[in-house]
């Protein structure tokens, strides 16, 4: 009988082991960022690990080491499909090129959230903002502020990123509105501040008279004001992100303003969406953040360095 009480308490410590060790083991959430140059995608992973940490899961960050990366993109997807975190959070760096790889974690039944840039696929949740509303605020303050009339030059981001055509689109809404704006040139930064530097640079030289730069985001602008600095000319500058150096630019008064496309609270939302499917709550089809304009007249809310600033709970964002 002894023997038998044993066999029977070793045989329930074995059905109960696995459980008992899936408990211990923390769920891990692979983050995919497009590349480790735009302070954005910066601000995005500090959000995640913010979270990740709050939700005591592991985070893992995959980021090309050649910013916006396809091959690097794809091979990392692969690593992802060995590894099978219990959920993936994913910004491609190309709505096209990556569909194949986003087809594969489907068909592996890797969970996805989908951030940013919209394309084909099953996910269980889709974050992000309304780039074409956020280009056509910020040509349409732009041009306001212009008075209607103006010389301008458009700096364009990547090409093959759903961000930067919508707002590119939202550009073009903006200004069959205002028949007075020139538009001199438009030049692709490819969303990086070097690369923005140098299309400024030959705008400087083509055009004697520039009245303004619209910029696709807050790291070009910035790359514009240095060409412009070191042309020893003017323009007014706008943006779009809210991220430090650019908020600093506009307390100084060299960047006008920029668009609030919060990649940190986008950040913290897709993680906890990425939490809560793990944990079997609900989650919306879709949520979109607001953009704000950030000006002379509210920046200071924005002067916050990322690495302080704490996520938005859940509750606030999804209502």
């Amino acid at each position: 009988m002894r023997n038998i009480a044993m066999a029977l308490l070793a045989g329930s410590l074995l059905l109960f082991a696995p459980c008992a060790n899936a408990a211990d083991e923390k769920m891990t959430i692979a983050v995919f960022t497009k590349n480790s140059t735009n302070p954005a995608y910066q601000a995005f992973r500090i959000a995640a690990d913010q979270i990740g940490r709050a939700a005591e899961a592991r985070i893992v960050h995959y980021v090309p080491k050649k910013p916006d990366n396809v091959d690097e993109q794809k091979e990392m997807v692969e690593q992802v499909l060995k590894d099978r975190p219990d959920a993936v959070i994913f910004i491609p760096v190309d709505d096209v090129a990556m569909i194949d790889s986003v087809k594969k974690l489907n068909e592996a039944k890797i969970p996805v959230v989908l951030v940013s840039n919209p394309l084909p696929g099953s996910f269980v949740t889709y974050v992000g903002a309304d780039d074409n509303e956020i280009g056509y605020r910020e040509a349409r303050y732009l041009f306001e502020h212009l008075g209607g009339k103006g010389r301008i030059v458009i700096i364009e981001g990547t090409p093959a990123a759903p961000t930067n055509r919508e707002r590119v689109r939202g550009y073009t809404r903006a200004l069959g509105e205002f028949p007075g704006i020139e538009v001199l040139g438009s030049g692709i930064g490819n969303y990086q501040q070097p690369g923005a530097r140098r299309v400024m640079t030959k705008f400087l030289s083509d055009y004697p008279q520039i009245d303004a730069v619209l910029s696709a985001n807050d790291g070009m602008a910035l790359g514009a004001l240095e060409a412009l600095k070191e042309a020893g000319r003017t323009a007014i500058v706008i943006g779009i992100n809210g991220i430090l150096p650019a908020v600093r630019q506009i307390e100084s008064g060299a960047i006008l303003a920029s668009v609030d496309f919060n990649m940190f609270k986008i950040g913290c939302t897709a993680t906890r969406a990425a939490v809560r499917y793990v944990r079997h709550e609900p989650l919306p089809e879709k949520v979109m953040l607001p953009a704000e304009i950030i000006d002379k007249s509210n920046y200071r809310a924005w002067l916050v360095p990322v690495e302080q600033q704490s996520c938005p709970q859940w509750r606030d964002v999804v209502k």
